[in-house]
């Protein structure tokens, strides 16, 4: 029997029959978007489900980072990470705003607190880290950094869904956490985001930002944008919910099986999970490293799980941000990046979702272990 390919990433999809109704109360009421009864019903759950206190739906993630930054109404320079998907400078670039890039945490994968401090000067106005992973952020850091030098910190949590820290969900730090419902994220609405704020009236703003920047039928308050989640999206969403717990909990089981099996790998480097942290296994990062005599790669490995075995991993994240070459006239002194620059070369996430089989996860760990035999 042929193999069938196993992806980094399968989309988690809702039995049918839990969809059909809701699609027929769409038919029944012809609301098909506007803050229909679905849409308001998702931020309801999703606050209850996140234990954050303001949400606000967006069509997708992207626009949910823009416009957060639109409502700051910054101007001047957002530092962020380089080691990270390209929504994220593309939301700054769209703001008119301009990136600069500071280097990464090693272990954590995400933006250094004083690597940023480093890079603070009178024209910076906001900072910009991701959840890179799902791994917490030192938010710790950051808010007394925001606050020292009187700079938001807007997060870009797109893939921290249900992450808690202490707690305490890692979505209530900063002045926003931005949200992926994109259909590799751990919860998916096909396409869709959110940007979670603390005050209802910050809330208000993205919502009417969101809408064309209408405050009534005859005001127009901003110049706002058609972001707006329709219903279709926020009824998946609604069905989605229902198995969210089930889907990470089975997400942790494959980690533990990952790191146990990759644990001994002299050249393997498995993630680190804090105990402390209610971790989502949005990804699974495994490092290889590059260094000694060793002629087995990060690339090699790659190449190896997909030409013998049907795994396609990927590198997760590369190119980095600067090198695209839009970017690369916003990044001055690439010296400044080795931890990013060496991140780059050597992760590879490894497939993982909640409806792997058993044998497929027995063949992403032999494709590993087999290279490296």
């Amino acid at each position: 029997m042929s193999l069938e390919p196993i992806y980094v990433t399968r989309p988690y999809l809702p039995p049918l029959s839990e969809v059909f109704p809701l699609l027929e109360d769409i038919w029944k009421t012809r609301v098909l978007t506007n803050s229909g009864p679905f849409h308001e019903l998702l931020e309801e759950t999703l606050c209850k489900q996140l234990d954050i206190s303001n949400i606000s739906l967006f069509s997708n993630g992207t626009l949910a980072l823009l416009v957060a930054l639109k409502s700051l109404r910054l101007s001047g320079e957002v530092i962020t990470t380089p080691y990270t998907f390209i929504a994220t400078a593309n939301s700054i670039c769209w703001n008119g705003l301009t990136p600069v890039f500071a280097d990464i945490d090693p272990v954590s994968y995400n933006l250094d607190p004083c690597k940023v401090e480093q890079r603070i000067t009178p024209n910076t106005c906001a900072v910009l880290p991701v959840h890179c992973y799902g791994n917490p952020c030192d938010v710790d850091k950051f808010k007394s950094l925001g606050e020292n030098y009187n700079l938001p910190i807007i997060y870009d949590a797109s893939h921290a869904f249900g992450v808690n820290i202490g707690g305490t969900s890692l979505l209530s730090y900063g002045d926003f956490a931005t949200l992926s419902f994109h259909a590799t994220k751990v919860f998916n609405t096909f396409e869709g985001g959110a940007v979670v704020s603390a005050g209802l009236s910050t809330k208000k703003s993205l919502d009417r930002l969101k809408n064309f920047g209408f405050v009534d039928e005859l005001t127009v308050a901003s110049n706002g944008i058609n972001a707006k989640m329709s219903e279709f999206s926020a009824a998946v969403g609604l069905c989605q919910i229902h198995h969210i717990e089930s889907c990470l909990e089975k997400r942790r089981r494959i980690a533990r099986i990952y790191s146990s099996q990759f644990g001994q790998l002299s050249q393997v480097r498995v993630p680190i999970y804090s105990t402390n942290v209610s971790h989502n296994i949005a990804y699974y990062p495994i490092r290889i490293s590059s260094h000694g005599a060793s002629s087995k790669t990060r690339d090699g490995l790659v190449e190896w799980m997909r030409e013998n075995y049907l795994v396609y991993a990927r590198r997760y994240f590369f190119p980095l941000i600067y090198q695209f070459p839009y970017f690369s006239s916003f990044c001055d002194d690439p010296t400044s990046l080795p931890n990013a620059i060496s991140a780059a070369s050597e992760v590879v996430c490894l497939p993982i979702y909640a409806e792997m089989k058993e044998d497929e996860i027995s063949r992403v760990v032999d494709s590993v272990i087999t290279y490296f035999k």
